[in-house]
């Protein structure tokens, strides 16, 4: 009787420990439970209690969303690429110039940002005026907001990684505003007493122009060593200005836009830039 009192417990111990297990919870949401044997760099090993201890099976850890261990302690599994671990040594900031655009009358700053890897912000400000001067005499601010979806791999080997958070081509959806003054044409009938006839004359008056635009942006950047960011682009969209009745380019210092009867949008440069951290 009392050999049994004393085995009592341990037979209780064993069977709560046979009950114990790990669980593997996949990314379609079904639960694996086992015992984890191994935790590798590609895979996780582990057993299934209906199967021989012999046997054992493994799992690629792209397909795992965490394993929860009999304890209680979790862990998280990620992609490679979607890993913010594998960027902790870029710089996820980056200013930079449209380097054209003095050419054209003004002076284009941009600063990005990384949100993690595969999406960033980018911020843009031009002042139209500060360039080479242009038969408009342009003078004022536009600005843009864009969101960039940085492309990746169209299909995933083991271990893969973006080579920096802000390069590779990508697809911005695009918000562009300004607020700028500027020499327009406008045309006005004007009579000659003498020959009695109305005749068109053009003037030239100054007047603020109010322009925005929503466009999608495609473009592509490359970094340097960390350091030095070059970033291609052209956008198309929709556009409109205030004084679409004069004789006016459509030219807004930052983009271009078309008139009522077309409100079409158009953007492109070259910006070179340094990263920051």
């Amino acid at each position: 009787m009392r050999t049994t009192l004393l085995l009592l417990p341990i037979l209780v111990l064993l069977s709560i420990q046979s009950l114990a297990q790990d669980i593997i919870l996949k990314k379609n949401d079904v639960m694996i439970k086992c015992k984890i044997k191994e935790v590798g760099l590609d895979e996780i090993k582990y057993l299934l209690p209906e199967y021989s201890t012999d046997v054992v099976f493994a799992i690629d850890k792209d397909d795992i969303s965490k394993i929860i261990f009999e304890n209680g302690e979790e862990m998280a599994f990620q992609k490679e690429m979607t890993n913010p671990l594998n960027y902790e040594d870029n710089r996820k900031n980056a200013l930079k110039i449209e380097f054209l655009s003095p050419l054209l009358g003004s002076t284009v700053f941009s600063f990005e940002h990384s949100l993690k890897p595969g999406r960033s912000i980018e911020a843009t400000l031009g002042i139209a005026g500060l360039g080479l001067d242009t038969y408009e005499n342009a003078a004022g601010v536009f600005t843009k907001f864009g969101y960039k979806f940085i492309k990746s791999p169209d299909f995933y080997l083991r271990g893969m990684k973006y080579a920096h958070l802000l390069k590779g081509a990508y697809v911005k959806p695009e918000i562009a505003l300004g607020l700028v003054t500027q020499d327009v044409y406008r045309w006005r009938e004007e009579y000659d007493p003498y020959s009695q006839y109305w005749y068109s004359t053009t003037y030239e008056t100054r007047e603020t122009v109010f322009a925005g635009a929503v466009m999608i942006v495609l473009g592509k950047q490359w970094i340097f060593d960390n350091i030095f960011a070059i970033d291609l682009h052209c956008g198309l969209g929709y556009g409109f200005y205030t004084n679409s009745n004069s004789y006016s380019t459509g030219y807004h210092s930052g983009f271009v836009t078309g008139d009522t009867d077309f409100p079409i949008a158009l953007s492109g440069g070259f910006k070179i830039g340094m990263l920051i951290k």
